[in-house]
């Protein structure tokens, strides 16, 4: 992030007057001129269709898409304006934050921009990637400023497959699987067989809650690829989220089988999914030895050891912190050591996300003395949390051993 960034006009013009354009200069201006034509669209109200009817995050999204055409067609205040209604709907929309601070940075409020990038970077802190047995494009977001690129190719290059997936992977990462479901659709047009496409198709069928649609597509991909350790993984979310509890177990167990033992952090994240804290252990021990300072490692390591009824070793417990400022997942390393209070810790677990994660160890910690509050707290976890959380999928274990 650069405060006070301007594009030199003046210089652009000057060479164009000597006849000096480059290759980046040419796609600048195709893409403003791009934008352009499209913010002429939406000033029309063509796309005002896509918003009726639409629910609070469904219009701040289509805000953001708006707002970004408007940024980079040169119309900044009616950017910041539809960014302002965008927040308006939805005040921590991670996306329409960063957008605002680099436009106010353009208009030349550099103190409010400087704010903005602040509260980005607050609120991306509570964002938690997807685990490390996920899709590599679930568990690594491509950036936001990619997306208008990825437009302007897709509208040049209509019958090629690349850009199609390109642009349905960013969607996807990014968090908005209906419009990765039309990205692949079209790509499938092209090339009806691609396993690839039809394993994105099945992801975002899944992220949008069509889970018994997205079952069929990703026993479409393992009746062509056995052993493609993606869809496993992602036809066991599927299942559990219907109830599915043993089937799930079923394929997260092949891909545990399939996953090499340098991918600790990714089979202990599987391991806990099927609360299975014995294979657990051994795989988070390794990871916190390859990646000493992820804070998840240790409290799944700590969790897996509590829930077995084995004593939590003092050095383990000298890391958890009670500070009162300490960034998330802190407060659930300080609960193993009783440094903090339920109700602290509940408090302090500001999302849903985190709502659960607490949850879940709550129920974990009751369940040596009241098995009925244990299955409280797992049973709030199955309720709020999102289906493809690993505390989701242990909640339900534990409850299906339970009989409940």
């Amino acid at each position: 992030m650069t405060i006070g960034r301007r594009t030199d006009d003046a210089a652009e013009r000057r060479a164009q007057a000597a006849g000096i354009v480059d290759v980046g200069t040419r796609v600048r201006q195709a893409t403003k001129w791009l934008a352009g034509w499209f913010l002429g669209r939406y000033r029309t109200g063509y796309y005002d269709l896509l918003a009726h009817g639409a629910n609070a995050e469904n219009r701040a999204h289509l805000l953001l898409r708006r707002a970004r055409v408007a940024v980079a067609a040169g119309e900044l205040e009616l950017g910041l304006n539809m960014l302002n209604q965008a927040m308006a709907q939805l005040p921590d929309l991670h996306e329409a934050v960063e957008v605002r601070a680099e436009t106010l940075d353009m208009l030349g409020d550099t103190v409010t921009a400087r704010a903005e990038f602040d509260r980005h970077r607050r609120v991306n802190a509570g964002r938690r990637h997807a685990a490390p047995d996920r899709h590599y494009v679930l568990r690594h977001p491509r950036p936001r400023t990619d997306m208008l690129d990825y437009e302007v190719v897709v509208r040049r290059v209509k019958r090629r497959l690349f850009p199609l997936v390109a642009q349905g992977n960013l969607m996807l990462s990014l968090g908005h699987p209906a419009e990765a479901l039309t990205y692949y659709d079209l790509a499938l047009k092209l090339r009806t067989k691609s396993n690839e496409v039809v394993l994105m198709r099945a992801c975002a069928l899944s992220a949008l809650g069509r889970h018994a649609e997205a079952i069929t597509e990703f026993g479409k991909v393992l009746a062509v690829e056995s052993d493609n350790a993606d869809a496993l993984n992602s036809r066991g979310i599927d299942h559990v989220a219907l109830g599915h509890v043993e089937r799930a177990n079923a394929d997260w167990n092949r891909q545990f089988e399939l996953l090499s033992d340098d991918r600790a952090a990714g089979r202990g994240c599987l391991a806990l999914r099927m609360a299975d804290y014995e294979r657990a252990i051994p795989e988070f021990d390794r990871a916190i030895a390859r990646d000493p300072a992820d804070l998840y490692w240790r409290h799944y390591h700590l969790t897996a050891l509590r829930r077995l009824g084995r004593e939590i070793a003092a050095s383990d417990a000298g890391l958890c912190s009670s500070s009162r400022d300490a960034a998330w997942p802190t407060p659930l390393l300080a609960l193993h050591s009783g440094k903090i209070e339920q109700a602290d810790l509940l408090a302090r677990a500001d999302t849903p996300q985190r709502r659960a994660e607490a949850a879940f160890l709550l129920g974990v910690i009751a369940l040596a003395t009241d098995r009925e509050a244990a299955m409280r707290w797992w049973r709030e976890v199955v309720d709020m949390a999102p289906v493809d959380m690993i505390e989701y999928a242990a909640a339900r274990n534990e409850l299906a051993r339970l009989g409940a």
